[in-house]
């Protein structure tokens, strides 16, 4: 049984620690907040033991009627790895802290990936952190981890000689109210490639991609418009088989009418998933398209959730206690991946197993 703390119990932490809960081979030790506020009492609703990250603010907790397990150093002790989910550059800072008690640590997308020993997509390169010698790794942005995802299987079938990205983005989370823009359109960054295209290679180095970011006012999930020059000329049907295969990949129907995010999200919370939880890139298969050698599709990713799956699956390698196959497997079996139209003729559980299941 890997104990596994979550450090940090926002947007992404609270979403790792429920997945880490619905896996049968994982205990969750407890949660860490830096101050007693709506999550901190969500965390403290779904009975998740929670310690004080901020060792000095622990009065605040006992203040506002909630009872802490301990503070950081306590959980850290008592964890085999730690989930860390705080907020971009403070990931960095803890290091110390892991280094302190010798435990393994996950961070998240937007750390350096010069603070770790090694950046993670469970699809494209699970056995990186399958090594002694490494302590931290990086599980990369959604975007990245998007990218990755239907880069690898391109590559390995086909061959990709050159993939061209251009990433609509999303302006903030739903609960971001602070970011924007608001009524606008910006190049995020003006200048090419955007970051994600060296963050891509980070993953698969030999991979030749550039990137370019658009930023717009919507909250739901990010926009990938992909075309990708093959080593060989499949057909569409070729392609749709591949990716139909990956259970990652989910190819949204023509059928049933989902013409964009808004709706992607409808169908996610019909469908039962906690939060309308997307942890698949979604294809729209009728946009697949193949011309000579030049593949096109559009994609769309739910930045609050598709990286989840890979954190499941980066506590099992950092921790050497499953292969690739078999990592992906039991995560995708215990938290519900693999989401399927009843169009396609399946029928399958989509949702996370119960804790007692």
């Amino acid at each position: 049984m890997i104990k596994v703390g979550v450090n940090g119990y926002g947007t992404i932490g609270k979403r790792v620690a429920d997945a880490v809960r619905a896996q049968p081979d994982m205990k969750l030790v407890g949660v860490a907040k830096t101050r007693p506020n709506y999550e901190a009492e969500a965390a403290v609703r779904k009975g998740y033991p929670l310690y004080a990250a901020i060792p000095e603010k622990s009065d605040a907790f006992r203040n506002a009627g909630i009872d802490l397990a301990g503070e950081i150093d306590d959980l850290v002790m008592q964890s085999d790895v730690v989930v860390d989910c705080t907020p971009s550059g403070i990931g960095e800072q803890n290091r110390e802290l892991y280094r302190r008690y010798d435990t393994r640590a996950l961070f998240q997308g937007g750390e350096s990936a010069d603070a770790v020993d090694a950046s993670f997509n469970a699809r494209a390169n699970y056995d990186v952190a399958r090594n002694d010698d490494v302590q931290f790794v990086r599980v990369v942005s959604c975007n990245t981890t998007g990218l990755s995802r239907l880069m690898a299987p391109l590559d390995e079938a086909f061959g990709v000689e050159k993939a061209r990205i251009t990433l609509i983005r999303r302006g903030g989370d739903p609960a971001d109210a602070s970011r924007g823009p608001i009524n606008d359109i910006l190049p995020d960054p003006v200048t090419v490639p955007s970051h994600h295209g060296p963050d891509v290679n980070t993953i698969l180095p030999d991979l030749n991609i550039d990137t370019v970011g658009v930023k717009v006012p919507a909250t739901l999930m990010h926009l990938h418009s992909v075309n990708v020059t093959l080593s060989e000329a499949p057909s569409v049907d070729e392609v749709r088989d591949l990716l139909h295969e990956e259970s990652r990949l989910f190819l949204v129907p023509d059928i049933a009418g989902i013409g964009g995010t808004g709706q992607l999200k409808e169908f996610a919370m019909d469908t039962g998933r906690p939060r309308g939880d997307l942890w698949e890139n979604c294809i729209w298969d009728e946009s697949l398209s193949v011309e000579d050698n030049d593949l096109y599709l559009f994609q769309s990713i739910h930045q609050e959730s598709d990286v989840i799956p890979e954190n499941v699956d980066a506590i099992r390698a950092i921790m050497d206690a499953a292969d690739q196959q078999e990592s992906m497997e039991k995560t995708d079996e215990n938290l519900g991946v693999g989401l399927e139209s009843v169009f396609g003729g399946v029928r399958k559980r989509i949702t996370p197993r119960n804790a007692d299941d």
